[in-house]
């Protein structure tokens, strides 16, 4: 298997086209200008989020006989148009486990429940 790719989505904004004015999203409200989400980005946070992708693979009595392996590449144009959160797992061996978790925390609002 020369490669899997796995292009994971945040969210259906991800692959909405900008718009020039902000505008009322229903259940959300008005949208906040650019300008604002800028002064806003990176900021802190008092509260500690652990999230665990807890894997716990095995792969025991197999055989692997007349197997051929091949070219394993990501090109530079692979992620082009990408939106949202991406991963590449490659595999180039035989009887391998591949196991991969991605964890998202997203909080909008304040910090109070």
């Amino acid at each position: 298997m020369p490669a899997i790719v796995i292009p994971i989505i945040a969210g259906a904004f991800a692959l909405a086209s900008p718009v020039d004015e902000p505008v009322a999203v229903e259940g959300f409200g008005q949208a906040m200008p650019g300008q604002a989400l800028e002064a806003m980005r990176g900021g802190e946070s008092l509260s500690v989020v652990v999230v665990d992708v807890d894997n716990h693979g095995n792969v025991e009595g197999n055989t692997a006989v007349g197997t051929v392996g091949g070219r394993n590449i990501v090109t530079g144009g692979a992620f082009g148009n990408a939106a949202g959160i991406n991963t590449v797992i490659q595999n180039s061996g035989a009887n391998v486990l591949i196991q991969n978790g991605t964890a998202v925390n997203v909080q909008f609002g304040g910090p109070d429940p």
